[in-house]
């Protein structure tokens, strides 16, 4: 079968010609029409009992009646094709009815029943031949319909819905249906007028919708006071709380005078004591005995000798012997 070509079990085939030809579908005939659509295999027991037949005239009479044809079909194994359901009524004037054919799987086990298994279900109606569809096809079918019929219905009463702040949602009423005699001027003023409130009301309904989402939202969101600057892996705040606190401490370093010690006459750290020099004289900070500029010497024991500084012969010159 081709690609685009539809699936079997999508199709209807009849050919009116053929039916002319084997004077009608009944019992004899119905599996020789079968055997001409696209539903029929080559390769099963069907086709190969009917070549046999149109080569061997001893075979002949195996394909003149149905019962017959059978009976030769379930002593094979392979695959096969027979009648599985018959019409309840096949007199004169009853119409053809519907015959059921399966195609399936015969397999021969000795001392045993065969084995049987079925692969598809065909409906002849008339001269019209179905494929039956499978479960899967059918489930898919229906829930596609299902599917189809729910996305048209919940648009539809979506659209019947309507919100207000006050009522919640409410389900408008189906619109009446105007008169012939309502087409007058004043009715039409009316009209107009209240399709402009109507859609005034509603646009405010949908006002009142939008910012109630948008509060639910965003309501718990709140915009920093310090924007971020910068670009993206290079943020920066654009104020801190630096600038705040350095203006701070210089205003107060500004008004606040640094702690002074309090000033003694005495000595070191206003303890009261003075230094002292060698044979016992006192020297204060302001002592006359003392030269501004120039540092104190180092006391020097009593009985210490004292030290003379020897002069150096590098610079001495040598007197010159007489000759």
């Amino acid at each position: 079968m081709a690609a685009n070509e539809p699936p079997l079990d999508e199709i209807q085939w009849r050919s009116p010609q053929i039916v002319a030809e084997m004077g009608g579908v009944h019992s004899n005939t119905v599996l020789h029409y079968f055997a001409r659509s696209p539903f029929f295999e080559e390769t099963s027991n069907n086709a190969i009992v009917t070549n046999q037949a149109f080569n061997n005239a001893s075979m002949y009479h195996l394909i003149q009646t149905r019962e017959a044809f059978e009976g030769r079909l379930r002593t094979m194994a392979g695959l096969e094709y027979l009648v599985a359901q018959e019409p309840a009524e096949m007199g004169p004037g009853m119409g053809t009815g519907v015959w059921v054919i399966r195609k399936q799987t015969r397999k021969k086990r000795p001392g045993v029943e065969d084995e049987i298994t079925v692969h598809n279900t065909y409906f002849v109606v008339g001269d019209n031949i179905y494929q039956a569809p499978t479960l899967a096809d059918i489930l898919v079918s229906r829930v596609n319909t299902i599917t189809e019929a729910m996305s048209k219905v919940l648009p539809a009463a979506d659209s019947a819905r309507t919100w207000t702040p006050s009522l919640g949602n409410v389900y408008r009423q189906s619109p009446t249906i105007n008169r012939p005699d309502d087409n007058t001027p004043e009715t039409t003023a009316k009209t107009t007028t209240k399709s402009k409130d109507t859609s005034l009301d509603a646009e405010l309904q949908r006002l009142a919708e939008e910012s109630f989402f948008r509060h639910l939202k965003h309501g718990s969101d709140y915009i920093d006071e310090k924007p971020i600057t910068g670009q993206p892996g290079n943020f920066h705040i654009a104020s801190s709380g630096r600038k705040e606190k350095a203006s701070f401490t210089s205003n107060a370093s500004s008004t606040t005078k640094p702690l002074a010690l309090p000033k003694t006459e005495g000595g070191i750290g206003g303890l009261g004591l003075t230094a002292t020099q060698p044979g016992g004289a006192a020297s204060g900070k302001n002592g006359k005995d003392k030269k501004e500029g120039k540092t104190e010497k180092s006391p020097r024991p009593g009985n210490a000798p004292k030290l003379k500084r020897k002069k150096s012969k590098a610079g001495a010159t040598p007197t010159p012997t007489p000759t």
